[in-house]
């Protein structure tokens, strides 16, 4: 039996993770924290037999346990991902893993040094719809795709914080960013695994466009280029209702995502799957957390090689950092280095 912690008790912690971690026999949630002292109160409801602490610190200098789950805003990431990793313990850590390329190398090799699993929740790799267009691209279906356009659309960020008017995820210095950070993760994973190569170039645009008073974009407009493909990535908190929507071209035909239905046409010819819940189904998805515990508990017992997800994650903070850099000089079209700052990616379509 493993025993872990739970490092932050906000919504995705309670909705999210939590219901998966309840359901496996194999894993014991045996402590928990939250900068909130309210959340004490929480933590008994839904843990009875979890012991509370009152800082990270003490719990990680106190609680036997075998890994952590982290499940608080995105620039604390980094200091509790290298106390937990200093400490011995395996890492899940939510998206986006941490907020810069510095801090993803040096977490990286502390984790290797250690012989220890760090892992980021990169959930929607396992959304219903998503797992039929990898399974179609893996059977040859559209033949090698060459385009990607994906839409993300949404009135507004997902709630996050005690009451409806805080929110951190418009705290640039706790959220690491707007839409791009919330949302552009999501989106860099799934298109890179769908297309199967690394990028080699990023182009962005960040704006406000509607909620003019926000410190964080509610808008985010990128292109990636891959060698002999491309990908346009469209994110917005400032859409007149929330949708999911994509399109894969590619030699031999064109998948389409809208909400929860998937059309493949190929040879003039169409085939459509209900696939529900939608992507723009709620925020917490605790279905799509359980295969991610699977793919983390696999590398904890050793029953899957390290590193792939690492890889993937690194990846995207990289992709991130240049986006920002890209935005910052007129959606400059930048380059990426030869090599992700962990070992490289492995094709994962």
């Amino acid at each position: 039996m493993l025993r872990g912690a739970l490092l932050g008790l906000g919504n995705v912690a309670l909705h999210g993770h939590l219901p998966g971690w309840m359901r496996r026999p194999d894993v014991e949630i045996v402590a928990a924290t939250d900068a909130r002292p309210g959340r004490r109160a929480e933590c008994h409801a839904r843990l009875p037999g979890a012991r509370w602490y009152d800082s990270t610190d003490e719990l990680l200098a106190d609680a036997s346990v075998d890994f952590v789950d982290i499940c608080t805003p995105p620039s604390s990431h980094a200091p509790l991902i290298r106390g937990a990793l200093r400490r011995g313990l395996h890492v899940l850590c939510e998206k986006p893993l941490v907020c810069s390329v510095d801090e993803v190398r040096s977490l990286a090799q502390l984790a290797a040094a250690s012989g220890r699993v760090l892992q980021s929740v990169d959930n929607w790799q396992h959304a219903p719809i998503i797992r039929q267009v990898r399974e179609l691209l893996r059977g040859g279906e559209i033949g090698e795709v060459s385009r990607v356009v994906w839409h993300t659309l949404r009135t507004r960020p997902a709630p996050a914080g005690d009451t409806p008017s805080q929110n951190w995820r418009l705290e640039p210095a706790v959220a690491c960013g707007g839409i791009l950070a919330d949302h552009g993760w999501h989106a860099f994973y799934v298109v890179q695994r769908w297309i199967g190569k690394r990028p080699t170039s990023i182009a962005a645009r960040l704006e406000t466009r509607r909620h003019t008073d926000w410190p964080v974009e509610d808008t985010a407009a990128v292109v990636l280029t891959f060698p002999g493909a491309a990908a346009e990535v469209f994110l917005t908190w400032a859409a007149d209702a929330r949708q999911n929507w994509a399109e894969l071209t590619g030699t031999a035909g064109r998948i389409e995502l809208d909400g929860d239905t998937l059309t493949v046409t190929r040879h003039g010819s169409e085939r459509r799957w209900s696939l529900p819940p939608p992507l723009s189904d709620g925020s917490w998805h605790p279905d799509w957390f359980e295969p991610v515990v699977d793919q983390f508990l696999a590398e904890v017992t050793g029953s899957a090689p390290h590193g792939s997800n690492l890889a993937e994650a690194s990846l995207c903070v990289v992709l991130h950092a240049l986006a920002r850099e890209s935005s910052r000089r007129g959606a400059q079209a930048l380059a990426l280095p030869l090599a992700a700052p962990t070992a490289s990616m492995e094709r994962s379509v």
